[in-house]
């Protein structure tokens, strides 16, 4: 049982005096404890700092590492055991609570735990499943995960024996070695696994022999031929078991040569719910489809107002060519930022912290970072994607036409305030534990959020703004579209390439960087899905109480903002004072499909 401490009592009190509605839709600063904490909070910390101790301690050693720096390496059976361990631990402990008694607050933190917990303990127990596949493949992997147990402690090694043990380790690699590449194909998802599995132990006995060598002088004379020998094998082995990873019947291969992993049906299912979505990936193409079509006709009245009738690509050819010269873009990024600034504060829409207003950077994106990102990126600074001198002169006019003024109009106040450099200020100064519920719905959701909003309420004035404004809002219809019709198996990655390119009107080397970074940067299969989904998520809230007039803009903006980064279904049961059960399930229709 988990006693009730003070501060649970004072929050309980606190809460008879303030509710959530009311403390949103108050525009004078309302300090309570309820902008930083909730009767779950400490529990919240609690969890996430055993779990980073557990991952710390169990990880590959790094010399010289501090607390929470560790090699990217699966889980061992023995560390993997230990998480799923404190996960239980952690269910029962909420479990113990009485969720009737919390505030809104409190109720939110508890879902958003629960939800945290388990969904790990279900990563961890498909992690187990699939290891237990691929064991076969790894018959000497005790004997290393031996070794670093007995470093984890310093006790003294016999060196001597050590090196028996890594010969007879290296002769049972390369008779796996051996039997692989005499083998069939294994399954992409678990020759990947197998590849983890593999890496990971290599990783784990570089981090014994690091501690050991140079230190000891008997394992420093014995130790050191057989370990080269062992780790180069491993190396080897590694990418031979990723090399038998077939396609399977989701997977295609074409001439992109971009490779991913389509996740499938349910596995996407699984993720929207996680991610607390209430439509299927079917609702959410046909979604996509009809914010397509608005655009659509959005976009033919702007290229007729330019006089190319219903020739929108000839329209969007004139935008693209107004591009600046080279080394003026940084210019054109502190216009573009000073002209939304100033529409936002005519039309009281969010306040600008002083603080914030001041401190963005500016970065020049590298050649090579622009062959995956031919856009900018931002966060503290924006990283602006423009020509430098290396790049070849065709490349340099597909990044100028691809940057240009109006396509640009979006992208700064979406990436610098009130977008993600806005996010960043606030969410590292309000309810900072909920960072560990972070969410691309809320992230990306809440900059794309305000390119629909300042699009409704008349920033984009001439036909070429509008354009301009278009592109993007197409391109996050269109990154619905192929995303998941490429993890449903439905298309392959040059049938991505080509549908930016004719649907959007990407240059083409523009529409192969968002393709390949889509599939091969590292990005969840639903982070494509999170930028128009949270952003039609957070105007239909905004619909709700602001339009309605129960809020301001500025209320409801900080209301957002102040409770960090969560599913954005959480937001709104916060700030509606929604009524919650211990076992909530994710309910919200946010789309009217009529």
């Amino acid at each position: 049982m988990i006693r009730q401490c003070f501060l649970c009592t004072l929050l309980s009190v606190t809460f008879c005096f303030a509710g959530a509605l009311a403390t949103a839709q108050s525009e004078k600063r309302d300090f309570n404890l309820y902008e930083q904490t909730s009767e779950v909070a400490g529990l919240i910390i609690e969890y996430g700092q055993d779990i980073k101790a557990i991952q710390h301690f169990y990880s590959p050693l790094v010399q010289g590492r501090g607390f929470g720096q560790n090699i990217e390496a699966l889980n061992s059976p023995e560390q993997r055991q230990r998480l799923m361990a404190v996960d239980k631990k952690y269910l029962q402990s909420l479990s113990s609570m009485n969720f009737s008694a919390m505030s809104i607050y409190g109720k939110v933190d508890y879902l958003l735990l629960k939800g945290n917990v388990e969904n790990h303990l279900l990563t961890l127990d498909q992690e187990e499943k699939e290891y237990a596949l691929i064991e076969k493949y790894i018959p000497f992997a005790d004997k290393i995960y031996k070794l670093e147990k007995i470093r984890r402690r310093g006790a003294t090694m016999d060196g001597q024996q050590v090196a028996v043990t890594l010969n007879q380790v290296l002769e049972d690699v390369k008779s796996s070695l051996e039997n692989i590449e005499k083998s069939g194909s294994v399954d992409m998802t678990l020759a990947l696994r197998g590849q983890q599995a593999i890496s990971g132990l290599q990783a784990r006995l570089k981090g014994t022999f690091d501690f050991y060598n140079g230190y000891d002088p008997q394992f420093s004379w014995w130790v050191p031929k057989p370990y080269q020998s062992l780790d180069s094998t491993l190396t080897a082995y590694a990418k031979a078991v990723k090399a038998k990873g077939k396609l399977n019947t989701t997977q295609k291969a074409d001439v992109s040569g971009i490779k991913g992993v389509p996740i499938g049906s349910q596995e996407l299912l699984r993720q929207l719910k996680e991610e607390m979505i209430n439509y299927s990936p079917e609702e959410l193409i046909e979604l996509a489809n009809r914010e397509f079509a608005w655009c659509d006709k959005e976009l033919l009245k702007a290229s007729t107002e330019m006089g190319f009738g219903n020739d929108w690509k000839k329209a969007q050819e004139k935008v693209k060519n107004s591009y600046v010269p080279a080394g003026t873009q940084p210019e054109l990024i502190m216009k573009l930022y000073n002209e939304s600034k100033d529409f936002i504060l005519k039309n009281k829409l969010i306040e600008y912290p002083e603080i914030a207003d001041e401190t963005w950077g500016m970065q020049m994106m590298t050649p090579e970072r622009q062959l995956v990102n031919p856009f900018f990126l931002g966060g503290r600074d924006i990283i602006i994607s423009y020509p430098t001198n290396t790049m070849a002169h065709a490349d340099k006019l597909m990044s100028m036409r691809g940057n240009n003024p109006y396509f640009s109009r979006s992208t700064v106040h979406h990436e610098l305030v009130p977008g993600h450099h806005l996010q960043y200020y606030m969410s590292s100064r309000y309810k900072t534990y909920r960072s560990e519920f972070r969410t691309p719905f809320w992230t990306e959701g809440w900059a794309l959020y305000w390119e629909l909003l300042l699009y409704d309420k008349g920033f984009a004035k001439t036909p070429e703004e509008r354009i301009g404004m278009l592109f993007w809002r197409m391109h996050r219809c269109a990154r619905i579209i192929f995303s998941l019709n490429y993890h449903l198996g439905k298309w392959t990655p040059q049938q991505c390439i080509d549908f930016l390119v004719d649907r959007v009107g990407h240059e083409r080397a523009n529409a192969e960087g968002e393709v390949r970074r889509s599939f091969e940067g590292g990005y969840s299969p639903l982070y494509q899905v999170a930028y128009l989904i949270g952003g039609l998520q957070i105007f239909s809230l905004k619909t709700e109480l602001v339009d309605s007039g129960k809020m301001t803009y500025n209320q409801f903006h900080q209301a957002v903002l102040r409770e960090n980064n969560i599913p954005v279904e959480m937001v709104r049961a916060i700030l509606v004072n929604q009524p919650l059960k211990p076992d909530f399930k994710t309910q919200w229709k946010f789309y009217n499909f009529k």
